[in-house]
């Protein structure tokens, strides 16, 4: 069922924005990319975090983060590093289209003289959607508006008892959110007030055990009154994620190099350094088709086996590992010892660990 503004006002219970900012101002999370009290955001830091923090959680992204910064302070830093260093320097998080949007966005802010300020210049810029251009003018610049994450579904699905199932209901939250951000106290204070709904939900409104009885908003929550609080935001089923499968090869020699290549720049990890292999499809390899595809005619040997999920599928890898006296093969050779140095992607790091351990 659709939820309307009209019957939201209506007929929501009351969650007032001055209690949860109550409840902001003594339990918020120290974070590194968040402002003191009393201080006035970093426009790059905000937009950093909100890109790493997209599909990752905050625990994972905080040591890449405080990298990431210690590498690049500043926009312009980034802006003037060469992307093949920047994706490095993103390796191990995943959905590296992000990086490469990340730099682009870094020379268009640069260029121009830094963020706009309003939401549809934010949204203008490379790899900025919807959200994430709410959540930096919300916390950036101070623009009244709610942004929508995984956290702030759940405690407006909540607080307003929506059951219809996702992603069906995300109309009825967004206008849940945006009926809760339209409170006098939030309208005063937007960045405390969307950062404070991410801390709620991140650390009260859990997902599968909410701390109700610590909730500053108990009395208005519709869900917890009727005790479906672990229910909502109602989840469809997912559907199995299909399996595929590929071939890597772990080619080594005299001089302690080993075999790498350069993924296509668009498409799946796009950019990114790998193990030379077969392409990903439906059906297993056999050990002859995948010797075809070897690098050079050597005596290759299993080297174990990697499973790796993505969004989507679910990948199977098996790794053939061979050396030689000297690589001749397309690609590039690249040292052991600096392969930490090397932009590969959690899949590829993972083949490198069960292939050299």
């Amino acid at each position: 069922m659709r939820v309307s503004s009209s019957a939201i006002a209506s007929s929501a219970p009351v969650a007032r924005a001055g209690d949860l900012l109550r409840w902001y101002d003594r339990h918020r999370r120290r974070l590194p990319w968040r402002a003191d009290p009393g201080e006035a955001a970093d426009p790059y830091r905000v937009w950093l975090s909100e890109v790493m923090l997209q599909q990752t959680t905050v625990t994972a992204v905080i040591p890449y983060y405080e990298r990431f910064v210690s590498r690049f302070p500043t926009i312009q830093s980034l802006a003037a590093a060469p992307l093949d260093t920047v994706m490095s320097a993103w390796a191990g998080l995943g959905y590296y289209a992000r990086a490469r949007n990340l730099h682009a966005c870094a020379n268009v802010v640069t260029t121009r003289g830094g963020f706009p300020a309003d939401l549809a210049g934010l949204q203008a810029l490379p790899g900025i959607g919807a959200y994430t251009a709410a959540a930096i003018g919300a916390i950036a610049f101070g623009i009244p508006t709610v942004p929508v994450d995984g956290n702030v579904e759940r405690v407006a699905a909540r607080i307003f008892a929506i059951d219809q199932p996702m992603p069906a209901a995300k109309t009825a939250i967004r206008q849940a959110a945006a009926h809760l951000g339209a409170d006098p106290a939030a309208q005063a204070r937007p960045s405390d007030f969307a950062q404070a709904m991410f801390d709620l939900g991140a650390s009260v409104c859990a997902p599968a055990a909410p701390a109700c009885a610590v909730c500053p908003w108990i009395a208005a929550c519709a869900a917890c009154r009727q005790g479906t609080q672990t229910l909502l935001p109602r989840k469809t089923p997912k559907k199995p994620r299909p399996v595929r499968y590929g071939v890597h090869f772990w080619l080594t020699d005299n001089r302690r190099n080993v075999l790498l290549r350069t993924r296509p720049r668009k498409g799946l990890l796009g950019g990114m350094t790998e193990l030379p292999g077969t392409a990903w499809r439906e059906a297993p390899w056999t050990l002859d088709e995948a010797l075809t595809l070897a690098p050079m005619p050597l005596n290759w040997r299993p080297a174990g086996q990697v499973r790796h999920g993505f969004t989507h599928f679910e990948l199977i890898i098996d790794i053939l590992a061979a050396q030689t006296a000297k690589i001749d093969a397309e690609g590039f050779a690249h040292a052991l010892d600096a392969l930490d140095d090397a932009a590969l992607p959690s899949v590829m790091r993972k083949c490198v660990r069960m292939a050299s351990g």
